[in-house]
């Protein structure tokens, strides 16, 4: 057997290994850590908790396997912004786009997950700016689809990772006008969902397909409702689109709704599922294949309602998604118009 007293190997040692199974080849040795299976950032948002009331860069980490505790705040975004999106991979979150105050911004922020302490990085630019965005990605390109500057967008872009200080890229556009919508998706396609244009929230899916990101976006089966700021996340077969606001003159009133599109039957209505434990607009949320946790958000009509500004995070557990999602520990202040990664 393997003498180790020394911290080598002999090729006896090496021989034994391979027989037992038990020898890890240079190739399967981990290079980099998965931090986006394990944990969630939340960055950004508007409250009127504070005094005076605005746009802010706090960020906050929620570690999945704690999820009672309150979530760490982080080193902050650069900038202060809402109405932002974000997206990323398994080392890096990317969060562009938003406003600040009557503001449109352009940039894109890069947060490193092993160095989450420390200020974001500012990076590339979109083009154009926008607010009221979505963003989905896959492990080396993330895309930001339509909003509005200052009226709403059909357009897309697409950023690679790799060379993230460069000008995003024009990719084919939804398949309408569209600004407060969400995105999910797997590593293939993204789901960009619900939105408000021109007077009302609508149900529209929209499918982009990565490998030919250049065509207009495909129209798939619709959400079971009209909303809009909402949040979406998903797993590698399904999205869950959660909360937002259905179409005025309802007022802006909250909702606790959870929809789920299976990418499979992806031109089915999708499937109203067990409620968030309260209502929620302009939440977001974080997670990995086998979660969701949906933080922030409005439980008001009014932005300006000190009150409507829950710090209450909701999981849903996708194996048992017909249930009332769990509360979990809380975000450490109440926003809304935040992004997550």
């Amino acid at each position: 057997m393997a003498n180790e007293t020394k911290g080598a190997l002999t090729l006896q040692d090496v021989r034994d290994r391979a027989l037992a199974g038990t020898w890890i080849a240079w190739y399967n040795v981990p290079t980099t850590q998965d931090f986006s299976a394990t944990n969630a950032w939340y960055a950004g948002g508007y409250t009127a908790t504070i005094s005076p009331a605005g746009t802010i860069s706090k960020v906050d980490r929620i570690i999945f396997a704690s999820d009672t505790a309150t979530a760490v705040a982080k080193g902050p975004l650069s900038s202060s912004r809402y109405m932002h999106a974000a997206t990323g991979n398994t080392t890096d979150a990317w969060y562009g786009g938003g406003a600040f105050g009557p503001s449109i911004i352009d940039s894109i922020e890069r947060i490193i997950f092993a160095s989450d302490t420390a200020t974001a990085v500012s990076r590339g630019k979109l083009s154009p700016g926008a607010t009221r965005l979505a963003a989905h990605g896959n492990t080396t390109d993330g895309w930001y689809g339509c909003g509005a500057n200052p009226g709403a967008l059909s357009s897309t872009t697409r950023i690679t990772f790799s060379i993230d200080l460069s000008l995003a890229v024009q990719r084919g556009p939804l398949s309408t006008n569209i600004m407060y919508l969400s995105a999910t998706g797997n590593m293939t396609d993204a789901y960009f969902g619900g939105g408000f244009y021109p007077y009302s929230a609508v149900s529209t899916v929209d499918r982009i397909i990565f490998s030919v990101d250049t065509a207009t976006a495909v129209t798939k089966g619709p959400l079971s409702a009209n909303r809009y700021q909402l949040a979406a996340h998903g797993s590698t077969t399904d999205a869950w689109y959660v909360g937002g606001t259905p179409s005025l003159p309802s007022g802006g009133i909250p909702t606790s709704t959870v929809q789920r599109i299976i990418f499979s039957v992806d031109t089915a209505t999708a499937v109203t599922k067990g409620p968030l434990s309260g209502v929620k607009r302009g939440p977001t949320a974080g997670g990995n294949t086998t979660d969701a946790w949906i933080g922030g958000g409005l439980a008001s009509s009014s932005p300006s309602d000190s009150a409507g500004y829950p710090t209450t995070v909701d999981r849903i557990i996708f194996s048992s998604d017909t249930a009332t999602a769990a509360v979990r520990g809380p975000l450490s202040s109440g926003r809304y118009g935040l992004a997550a990664n």
